[in-house]
């Protein structure tokens, strides 16, 4: 069975419920029994694409059930962690954050001293030409390089622990390839925070614009303020 044949039969299940029944829980159960299914010499990174299409399929199965009910409509449906951000998906919108927050520590630097106060390799995106400005934040812990026009260019480690998290309403996460990898683009605002460590606390930041995130080895990246997903991952090829 193909990724295209999958999804359609997956969506077709989706088209087929009987709301408010299955529960969610069964839904997610007949998904990986399809998944089970898959030819055992089934490439990786097939089965990679075939996993993000599950997830947004089950995401939009869960919404109409819980939709289906009063109590279902604030839900929180589920929560994903891709490239050091945790996203936090629910059946309606979340308020908008109003006041906006820095980074802790966040201080404006030179762009060439980034580097050596950051915690990992430090890139750029040539195809937008050098920042005019660059922030370093929580002791190293993330590099903020900012362009005209509201464009944003996070990086950060992006290992298990999240460092951002997001709230979102539909539309939920869309999977693209960048850089040979599997990425997320949010198409619509979100609320965006800083998760602290090691008692987990959660910073709101501000009201976030669409955003493409990935993750390239260890390093996560979110490029934030171009409204088009093309555009994005055009960008996020010119990493270097």
């Amino acid at each position: 069975m193909s990724s295209d044949d999958l999804e359609a039969e997956l969506r077709a299940l989706a088209e087929s419920l009987d709301v408010p029944a299955p529960p969610p829980d069964q839904v997610a159960a007949a998904v990986r029994a399809r998944l089970d299914a898959l030819p055992p010499h089934t490439p990786a990174n097939a089965r990679r694409r075939i996993r993000w299409r599950v997830v947004a399929v089950v995401v939009a199965v869960i919404v109409a059930v819980t939709a289906a009910t009063p109590q279902g409509r604030h839900a929180v449906l589920t929560i994903l962690r891709h490239a050091g951000v945790e996203l936090t998906l629910t059946s309606d919108t979340p308020p908008p954050v109003a006041t906006p927050t820095v980074l802790p520590g966040e201080r404006a630097v030179p762009p060439g001293q980034a580097a050596a106060q950051a915690r990992f390799p430090v890139r750029t995106l040539t195809a937008l030409g050098p920042p005019p400005r660059v922030t370093v934040s929580d002791g190293g812990r993330v590099v903020s390089m900012f362009w005209p026009g509201g464009v944003r260019f996070d990086q950060f480690d992006g290992g298990m622990d999240p460092y951002f998290f997001k709230r979102l309403g539909p539309p939920f996460p869309q999977d693209v390839p960048v850089n040979g990898v599997t990425g997320w683009w949010l198409s619509g605002e979100h609320p965006v925070g800083y998760i602290t460590r090691p008692d987990d606390t959660e910073i709101p930041l501000r009201q976030a614009g669409p955003t493409l995130i990935w993750q390239t080895g260890a390093v996560g990246y979110r490029l934030e303020g171009v409204t088009a997903m093309d555009r994005a991952v055009e960008l996020a090829r010119s990493l270097g």
